[in-house]
Formats: C-alpha cells, sequence, structure tokens
C-alpha cells in the first residue's frame, strides 16, 4: 500500500508527539540524526528504549506503556522482528500513528493498525519526507 502524501504532511508540518522506539543516545543511529529533525520542526520527542535514556533533553522511557500523557505518533526503529509488537503497543497506547523507518515493515501489523484507525506511514524517513511536504524547522524559541 502506497503512503499518502496527505497524512505525510499533516505528521510533519503540525506540532506533535512522537515516541521514536530506538532511539537511544548512540549518535551513529539514524534514529539520533531524524528525532533531532524531529524537534527541529517543533514537534515533541520520546526517546523509547530498554535503556530509558534521555535524547535531546527529553527523558526516555523503557516501553511505550511507560510514557505518560498522548503519543500522537509513534516512529518505529527497530528491525521489522520486532515491528509488529511495536505496532500492536502502539495501538494499545492510543496512539494516532505509526510511523515505520526505511526498511522497516511489518504487512499484517501495519492492516491491524489501520483496522484499529490509525494512520500509517511504511518505508518513509521523515527527514527526506519532510522538505517534500514543506516541513520547516520551527522558529527559535525564546530564552
Amino acid at each position: 500500500m502506497q503512503n499518502d502524501p496527505q497524512v505525510i504532511a499533516s505528521l510533519l508540518t503540525r506540532p506533535r508527539r512522537w515516541a521514536v522506539v530506538g532511539l537511544s543516545t548512540n549518535t551513529s543511529r539514524a534514529a539520533y540524526g531524524v528525532s533531532a529533525y524531529l524537534q527541529d520542526l517543533g514537534h515533541t520527542v520520546v526517546p523509547v528504549h530498554p535503556k530509558a535514556e534521555t535524547v535531546h533533553g527529553q527523558r526516555g522511557y523503557a516501553t511505550l506503556a511507560e510514557v505518560p500523557g498522548q503519543v500522537d505518533v509513534v516512529d518505529v526503529f527497530v528491525n521489522s522482528s520486532l515491528a509488529g509488537q511495536v505496532i500492536d503497543d502502539a495501538i494499545a497506547v492510543g496512539a494516532g500513528a505509526v510511523w515505520l523507518q526505511l526498511g522497516v515493515g511489518d504487512p499484517d501489523a501495519e492492516q491491524r493498525a489501520r483496522e484499529a484507525g490509525l494512520a500509517v506511514v511504511v518505508d518513509a524517513c521523515p527527514r527526506i519526507e519532510g522538505p517534500r511536504v514543506g516541513a520547516r524547522p520551527a522558529p527559535p524559541r525564546e530564552p
């Protein structure tokens, strides 16, 4: 199934709360740079990783279930063999969307997410899609 450009534009251009599953302090991992980009766009990033590390100044959580408050988008930066569980967790916490990064996929779980009413973006990167849909960095915050 092809990604809906309007869904991508909506997710990237309006400030949202993104739980980034697989985000750690490892600066060589794609999740690190993409999450910084999401913050630059004005999104709130919540790191989700078994080590529950603080990343980009944001407190981390070991699981999605531990994240307090609403999660708008679950960004999946894990191996495809683990993606189905992450998607099921996203459904369970009431997320509005799941975004599976380049090379990450689980068609059955993606279908479960759609059936549960979540928007689904597959095999795409916010850092690549953002410029295509006109996402712009947020203005600097006042000190």
